[in-house]
Parts: C-alpha cells; sequence; structure tokens
C-alpha cells in the first residue's frame, strides 16, 4: 500500500462533503406491516432512497459507491452527472454551466467506463467517455461508481466504471405506480443577453406495473428538458507565439535568436453567447417470468438532445511577430498586458463575431435478456445488445472587420487597430481599442468572411455476451462464474467545409457585405462586463440572404491550383481542403473476451470473508480507414476519392491499417465482516482504458520533397494501445445500528503505465516495409530524371510511456439524528471528502517551451456536503460541492488545455406534499452564480471567465 502524507488521513477526517439520494416519491411500501414490527422504521422519500443506497453498498462485493432513487422520477438533478458528483471521489468539469463529464478519484473522463443496464454505452462525443448529460436523472432507477472492478465486469475504466440501471417492474412491491413532475425554469443572467431564451421547463411521467399474476412486468418513462444556455464569457487564448515585445518595425533579428524574447497570447474573445437547448428522453421495459427459473427482459432507452445556440461579440487577434508591442508588462517571460498595435505589413485586428452552431445529439440501447435458472446450482443469463450514437454539429461564423469606411467602392482595413489590456488573474481585465466606437457603426462594419465547419460523427456497438453460474457447497468456494463477450464497433466521421471571404482582410474576388440598419442591432454590456464597448449584433439569416441572393451556397469545398488532383476544383481559390478526407474515415474494432471467476465464503480466524478471484482475458482487433497521398499515381493505389460535399480528390490511395493485441487482468476482491456492522474491503486489480475511438482513426498524409525525402505526420493511430494500470483499494465501512448511516474511509493507490497520447518523431522510418505505398522513385520536373526516394521522419501518436502512481483517501458520513429532540430528529447529513495527489505530470508546448502539467482532471481536494431536514410534509435540503483546482480542455478558436481555478456550487432545493400523491417543489441550481475560471501556468495568465447564472425551478409532483 501507497506511503500517504502524515497529515492525510486527519486532512480526510476533518474535511468533508456529500453524497446526494434525493426523491420526492412516497413509497407506499414502506408502510406495510409497520404495526407488526413494533422495531421497524419506517422512511419514505429521501430517507427510502438513502437507505437503499447504502444497502446496495453493505452487500456489495466491491468497493462500491451507491445512488437509488425511491421511483422513478425521484431524483431532482437535471441530468445524471449532476447526481453522480454527489458521491465521494466524484466530480464533474462543467460546461455550458452545468456537469456533461465526470471525473472519478482524479482522473478524468476519458478513463470512465460506463455502461446502461449492464451494457456498454458508445457516446456522442468521439471519445470512450458518454455524456452524462445525454441521460435524464428522471428515467434511471439507481446508479453505481464501480471503484475496484472485478473478472465478470466489462473492462475499460483505470479510473472506475459506472454503472446506470432503469427500472425492473417485477422488483416493485406495488402493483402499479405512476409519477408526473412538472416544472418551470428561469435563468437570470439571460436577461442581460440580447435574444436570449429566459425561461425553460423540465416535465417527466412514469409507469410501472404488473400483470398477469405478477408474472408480466411493464415500466415507461418520458422525461423532456427545455432550458436556456446562457454564458458571458472572456477567454484569453493561448501563448503560442515567442516575440521581442522591445523589436520595432524594420528590425531583422527574430524573436529565436533573442534571448530576451517574451510568449505572447495569439489574444482574446469577449462574447455573449445564448441558445436553447432541448432534450427528450424514453425509457421502456418488459420483463416477462413465467416461473421462478425463467426470466426473460427487454429494454430500451433513447435520449435526443438538440442544441441551438449563437455566440456573439468580438475577438482580437494579436498575431504574433507580425504586431508591434509596446509597454509591455511581463511576468515569468509570459507578457500579461501593454499595448498591440498593427504593423503596415501585419495582420493585428479586432474580428466582430457572430456564430450560430446547432448540434444535434441522440443515444440508443436496446438490449434483451433471457436468465434462466438450470437446477438449483446452475445458471445460464444470455444477452444481446445495440448501442448506438450519432452527432451532428454545425458551426456556421460570421466575421466582421471595420473598414475606413463601409460605403467605399472598394473598401479598406482600418489600420489603426491598437488594443490596451491588462489582464488581472481570475478577475476580468482591463481591456481597449482604438476602434471601440467602430464597433456598432454600419458606415465602418463589414461583413467579410462567411465559414461552415460540419462535423457528423457516429458510433455503433453490437454485443453479445454468455455467463454461466455453478453454485458449490464447499467451506471456501461458494460458486464459480465464467462467461464469453464479443463485440463488434465502428466509428465513423465524417468532415466538410464552406468558406467565402477573408477573416484578415477585404476579398476582391469575395467582395465583402455592407451591413443596413434592419441586420444589426447594438448591443451593451452589463453587469461585470459593462465598462467592454458596444458592438453590432448580425442577423445571420439576413445577412446571408443580402450576401447572397439566390440563396445560401451548398457547403462545398473548393481547391487551387496547386491541388491539381481534384477533379472539379473552383479555379479562383487559393484554398486547400483536402483535411476534411483526411479527417473523414472508419474506425473498426472487434473484441472477445471471456472470464473465470471464483466467489469466495469462508472464515478467517473466526471473521466470516467473501469475495471473488478471477481473470479476464480480452483480444482486440481494431483498423481504420487510410488515405495515403501518392500523388495521383494508380500503380500505387491512387483512386477517386469522394467527400461529403461532392467533391472528388484523385491523389489518394485508399487502405486499411491497424493492430490486434491480448490482455490478461487479474482481479480480486475481499470483505471480511468484522462484526454485524463493520466490514473492510481489499481489493487488487489490473485495469485497461482503451483510447478514445477517435484517436484511432487514420489522418496520416505524407509529403515527397524534391529531393525525394518522404515525411508524414498524423495526429491519430490505429496502432495505439490501451492505458494500463494496478491499483490497490482498501476501505473500512461502520454502519450505525440504532440509526440511519454509516461512515467510511478508503485508501487507493494506482500504478498507471501509461496516461495520454502525445506525438513522437522516428527518424529515418521505413514507409514501404510498414506498408505505406510509397514510390521508389519520383521525376525531376526539370531534368526529366528519375530520383529515388529515401526514408524520412515519420511523426505519428503514440502511447506516452511517463506513468505514475495516483494515491488518495476518502471519507464518507451519512446520518441521520433520529436522537434529537422532535422536531429535530429527521434532521440528516451527507458528507463525504477525497483528497488524491499523484506524481504523474505531462508536458505541454507553449511556443517553443515545453511546460508541465499536473494529470487531467485531478483536483487534490473534493468536497461535498448536504444537509436536509424535513418537517411533517416540508422537506428541505442545500448542497455544497467544491472542488480544487485542476487540468483540463477549454474551447476557444481551438482546444487549449489549461487550468481551471477551484469552485464551489451550492444548490437549494424545498417540497412540500399537499397531499399524499401531490407535492410542490422549488429549486434553485448554482445558488451563487458560480463561475469558471481558468489561466494557463499560472493564474496571471488569464484563460476563461465565464459566468452562466442561476437556475430557479418550480414545480409540482405527483405519484400514485
Amino acid at each position: 500500500m501507497p506511503n500517504f502524507k502524515p497529515n492525510l488521513l486527519s486532512m480526510a477526517i476533518l474535511a468533508f462533503g456529500a453524497i446526494s439520494l434525493p426523491t420526492y416519491a412516497q413509497d407506499a411500501s414502506s408502510t406495510e406491516d409497520a404495526e407488526d414490527a413494533l422495531e421497524e422504521v419506517v422512511v419514505t422519500g429521501f430517507r427510502q432512497s438513502l437507505v437503499n443506497a447504502l444497502d446496495k453498498k453493505r452487500a456489495s462485493d466491491m468497493v462500491t459507491e451507491q445512488l437509488s432513487a425511491d421511483d422513478l422520477g425521484g431524483l431532482p438533478d437535471v441530468s445524471m452527472a449532476d447526481a453522480l458528483t454527489r458521491l465521494p471521489g466524484i466530480s464533474a468539469v462543467r460546461t455550458g454551466g452545468q456537469a456533461a463529464e465526470i471525473n472519478i478519484r482524479g482522473m478524468s473522463g476519458g478513463f470512465v467506463f460506463s455502461t446502461l443496464n449492464g451494457r456498454e454505452q458508445v457516446s456522442t462525443s468521439g471519445s470512450r467517455s458518454i455524456e452524462f448529460d445525454q441521460y435524464p436523472s428522471e428515467l434511471i432507477s439507481s446508479a453505481a461508481v464501480y471503484k475496484s472492478p472485478k473478472a465478470s465486469l466489462i473492462e475499460g475504466g483505470v479510473a472506475g466504471s459506472v454503472e446506470l440501471e432503469t427500472a425492473s417492474p417485477l422488483e416493485r412491491t406495488q402493483q402499479h405506480t405512476f409519477n408526473a413532475n412538472v416544472r418551470t425554469m428561469f435563468n437570470d443572467r439571460a436577461g442581460e443577453i440580447s435574444d436570449a431564451v429566459e425561461f425553460g421547463h423540465r416535465f417527466s411521467v412514469s409507469y410501472q406495473g404488473k400483470f398477469a399474476d405478477d408474472t408480466v412486468g411493464v415500466a415507461l418513462g418520458y422525461a423532456r428538458l427545455y432550458q436556456p444556455s446562457v454564458s458571458t464569457q472572456f477567454v484569453g487564448l493561448g501563448y503560442t507565439n515567442l516575440v521581442d515585445v522591445d523589436k520595432v518595425e524594420g528590425d531583422t533579428e527574430g524573436p529565436e535568436s533573442n534571448p530576451s524574447a517574451e510568449f505572447v497570447s495569439e489574444g482574446m474573445e469577449l462574447q455573449h453567447r445564448g441558445g436553447e437547448e432541448t432534450r427528450d428522453g424514453y425509457m421502456a421495459t418488459v420483463q416477462f417470468e413465467p416461473t421462478d427459473t425463467f426470466s426473460l427482459k427487454a429494454d430500451a432507452f433513447l435520449s435526443k438532445f438538440d442544441t441551438e445556440s449563437f455566440a456573439r461579440g468580438f475577438r482580437a487577434k494579436f498575431e504574433g511577430t507580425s504586431a508591434a508591442y509596446a509597454n509591455a508588462d511581463v511576468v515569468d517571460n509570459y507578457m500579461i498586458g501593454g499595448t498591440v498595435n498593427r504593423r503596415s505589413s501585419g495582420y493585428t485586428r479586432v474580428e466582430i463575431v457572430n456564430d450560430d452552431n446547432t448540434d444535434y445529439d441522440e443515444v440508443q440501447s436496446y438490449g434483451i435478456n433471457a436468465d434462466w435458472q438450470v437446477t438449483d446450482a446452475f445458471n445460464v443469463n444470455f444477452d444481446l445488445s445495440l448501442s448506438k450514437a450519432s452527432s451532428n454539429f454545425r458551426n456556421g461564423l460570421l466575421w466582421a472587420l471595420v473598414s475606413e469606411d463601409a460605403n467605399a467602392d472598394t473598401p479598406v482595413l482600418d489600420s489603426n487597430v491598437s488594443i490596451n489590456y491588462q489582464l488581472n488573474g481570475l478577475s476580468l481585465p482591463d481591456v481597449g481599442f482604438s476602434q471601440a466606437d467602430d464597433f456598432s457603426d454600419i458606415n465602418k462594419v463589414l461583413v467579410s468572411k462567411y465559414g461552415i465547419y460540419p462535423f457528423v460523427n457516429s458510433d455503433e456497438i453490437s454485443a453479445a455476451r454468455i455467463d454461466f453460474k455453478y453454485d458449490f457447497d464447499l467451506p471456501v468456494l461458494a460458486s464459480i462464474e465464467a462467461g464469453v463477450r464479443i463485440t463488434d464497433r465502428e466509428y465513423s466521421n465524417d468532415r466538410s467545409v464552406f468558406e467565402y471571404g477573408n477573416d484578415s482582410n477585404f476579398s476582391t474576388s469575395e467582395a465583402p457585405l455592407r451591413l443596413t440598419n434592419d441586420m444589426v442591432e447594438v448591443v451593451s454590456w452589463e453587469g461585470d462586463f459593462a465598462h467592454f464597448p458596444d458592438y453590432l449584433a448580425i442577423d445571420v439569416d439576413k445577412a446571408l440572404n443580402a450576401w447572397f441572393p439566390a440563396g445560401i451556397p451548398q457547403p462545398v469545398q473548393t481547391w487551387g491550383a496547386g491541388n491539381s488532383g481534384v477533379v472539379n476544383p473552383d479555379p479562383n481559390s487559393t484554398r486547400s481542403y483536402d483535411w476534411t478526407m483526411l479527417q473523414s474515415g472508419k474506425v473498426f474494432e472487434e473484441t472477445l473476451a471471456a472470464y473465470v471467476m471464483a466467489n469466495i465464503d469462508t472464515e478467517l480466524a473466526g471473521i466470516p470473508v467473501t469475495g471473488n478471484v478471477g481473470v479476464r482475458m480480452i483480444e482486440t482487433d481494431q483498423s481504420a480507414t487510410s488515405l495515403e497521398n501518392v500523388g495521383g499515381d494508380p500503380l500505387l493505389g491512387a483512386q477517386y476519392v469522394k467527400d461529403s460535399a461532392g467533391y472528388i480528390n484523385d491523389q489518394f490511395a485508399p487502405s486499411i491499417k491497424g493492430i490486434n493485441y491480448t490482455d490478461y487482468l487479474p482481479q480480486m476482491n475481499l470483505n471480511f465482516a468484522l462484526t454485524d456492522n463493520d466490514q473492510v474491503r481489499i481489493a487488487a486489480a489490473k485495469v485497461m482504458s482503451r483510447p478514445p475511438i477517435n484517436r484511432l482513426a487514420s489522418d496520416t498524409s505524407y509529403n515527397i520533397s524534391d529531393t525525394g525525402e518522404i515525411s508524414a505526420n498524423s495526429s491519430n493511430s490505429p496502432s495505439l494501445k490501451p492505458f494500463y494500470a494496478t491499483q490497490y483499494d482498501l476501505s473500512y465501512e461502520h454502519y450505525f445500528e440504532n440509526t440511519e448511516g454509516a461512515i467510511a474511509v478508503a485508501v487507493f493507490y494506482k500504478d498507471i503505465d501509461s496516461t495520454g497520447i502525445v506525438t513522437t518523431s522516428l527518424p529515418e522510418f521505413d514507409f514501404a516495409g510498414n506498408g505505406f505505398a510509397v514510390p521508389s522513385t519520383i521525376i525531376d520536373e526539370l531534368s526529366g530524371v528519375p530520383i529515388p526516394t529515401r526514408n524520412g521522419t515519420y511523426t505519428v501518436a503514440y502511447n506516452d510511456q511517463n506513468g505514475g502512481y495516483v494515491q488518495g483517501v476518502e471519507v464518507a458520513y451519512t446520518q441521520v439524528f433520529n436522537m434529537l429532540p422532535e422536531p429535530f430528529d429527521t434532521l440528516g447529513a451527507n458528507v463525504s471528502y477525497s483528497y488524491t495527489e499523484s506524481e504523474i505530470e505531462k508536458e505541454r508546448v507553449i511556443g517553443v517551451s515545453t511546460v508541465k502539467q499536473s494529470l487531467e482532471g485531478l483536483s487534490k481536494n473534493v468536497a461535498s456536503t448536504s444537509l436536509f431536514w424535513n418537517y411533517k410534509d416540508f422537506e428541505t435540503r442545500v448542497s455544497v460541492r467544491s472542488r480544487d483546482s485542476f487540468v483540463s480542455d477549454q474551447v476557444a478558436v481551438d482546444a487549449q488545455t489549461v487550468f481551471f481555478s477551484g469552485e464551489t456550487v451550492v444548490d437549494y432545493q424545498a417540497s412540500y406534499n399537499i397531499t399524499d400523491n401531490l407535492g410542490v417543489v422549488f429549486q434553485v441550481n448554482n445558488l451563487t452564480d458560480e463561475p469558471t475560471r481558468s489561466y494557463f501556468n499560472t493564474e496571471d495568465q488569464t484563460g476563461t471567465i465565464q459566468f452562466f447564472g442561476r437556475q430557479f425551478f418550480l414545480g409540482v409532483t405527483y405519484s400514485m
């Protein structure tokens, strides 16, 4: 076991956080036979769900955290991401103001494996990690986080595995239950954003019933969410330029030869973001149990999440060495303030941006399971499943620039560009623009460019598994389990692009658009952002209809004369978009897994011991389509390749590349029942997480120089291997005897082999020997003489070998204080705290410098606290969850890896039961309007400051 810091355990015990398992439905079964059992504690609603979760945790043969709803629709959270953050060691990354990706034990979502009803789920994100905000909490009856695995579970989670479950109606005691929730929603920041939606709603309805002498069970559920998506944000762009800020125009010395050169940001953005998010979720389950020995269950889950949004404001682009810098404020060799001026030959500018984005995501999950108790000792379980996900994201961008005179016959760019700024760490910066008055003047502003950047991907996995279990009546061995699982997965992505105009100047061939008053609205900033200048919000549809009277051009691609391989290029364009073909393609993955596991039930020195020991074997065959630029040589396999926009390239040779490999994962879980209320768990396992499915795509492009040297680049690779770790867990759990509740303390240690994907350069790479269709000679264009080709450098993605440990401690405390006098005997608390540390550091290149960052998703301290109280028909709860700073990605012009500052999010909820069936509920999410704040290497280098507003809910619940 790891050697923890001396104060680690004391820190854990003194700190606190929360698991929250809220519900409002009244469980009628909890009152049955109450008079016949005087010592029985009758609990309903929240307390019932809490007791259910503790019972599941207590009975589990693994280190696990549990969350249980008393009935469908019982969890108040917007999504399962919010609900899971109530559990110890679980934190979330907020996207658009609400939790989407979860982190487990300091590791990011890419290391988290997820299942629904025991079946692997694919994602709309193009990675392995599912987006939990796609899963309505109203349709999930329980969730478990497995922190230690066992051999019978599907492999895939170095951080842990999340199991979501929908309803099993035959397992309920009631014959029929019905639940409905209706809530209106209000965002208090939407009013300061022009055209943003302020009000939304949530609605859910569910039914569970048993028929035909309890041999047939049916569960149906529907949940709808319509909510505003708003934020006001500042985004600092990455420090990718190395510049001598003292250099004056005309100097010839470059920054590379000047040791005093500083890192300068690409620029900054100031934006209003608004839009609408609509999620429709559907769930259905049918169970058939004609006898006590046979059960057949079919279930389906469908969730559609549609987002229509806009982003408006302006973006300052410094443009590195082409700009002139003055009054530079430099801290640790990074410029965090000063004046940036446009040079006569430079491109420094301020872009007025009006983005129009749509994202249509859908996940589907279907399964059928048959369970047959063949004899008293022998059980067979067979399962078939299909999981599908699709995402259609369309990023439409409209750029506008300031001209000297927008009404001129040939408008020219205003060259008087001066940007004064001073970053203020995690507070908003001070920014001034020489063109500030012009940003809202249609006599100065012209639309210069429009672009559409669609990204369509789909992911589908079909699986079949069979499991066997044989029970023994032996002193040590309770049973043997074995099983086989096969999967077939296909992922595809499709890129295309349309662009017209120029975002850094006014194009003469693609003339800019002059704006009219009916196309624009002058927008002012409010609140903390009120000191920033007004700007023009442009109606994208009106602008495009005026710019292209015959209708918006289709999203087609164009290539210039330098890309002669394109059969149908636009001769007037100089753009090159063959990257859309290279970034489009398919990934194929087939697996065969088998396991054997022994379940243990024995005694050791008079202490009952249960658990399991087993091993899981997995064979993986993965491959991806690939396009290799063979210069159009048909002898090397060149074919006509057509993209989704209809344009054709004849330079590429299609192929499929991949690898196969076999893994063995031994795993052990032992539970020692010290007393009826105390137990110790010990677990050890080797675990794995496969790389993101989109990183297995082949996007290799290579070039042959005039001298015959072959070089190639790829940001992905179908040869990437999984990430592996060996982990150990030790936990102690004490369950209170005279009240509901428990206290648990756990320590863990993970020895991780690899934590990420990096790129490496392989000199003198044997391209032909590794299956690349490269020519042996090229023809010199001047002499016509053949020139032999030779191997050069291959830059390719590979598994980072810089691993290390992740270790930590977790404390969870849950109790209802029924020893207090009335009315405080229903006061309760759920508290949890986790401390996690790691030696792992990942290198990231900024400009020409390499900096180190901690493991993505790791917050040293994560805490959450829920206090609840109910008096008769009234119940109230406040939840606080907090986490330290951590590393993750933020999205600006391009994705940037940054540090996110620590945050504390407070939620409040109150409900009142008017009758046994009807109740009202009031809820506030993000009560303090906690923003997200990020920075690059130190807090001086501001990243994102983003405010989302508070969400207020008011509604009614009905159950029967």
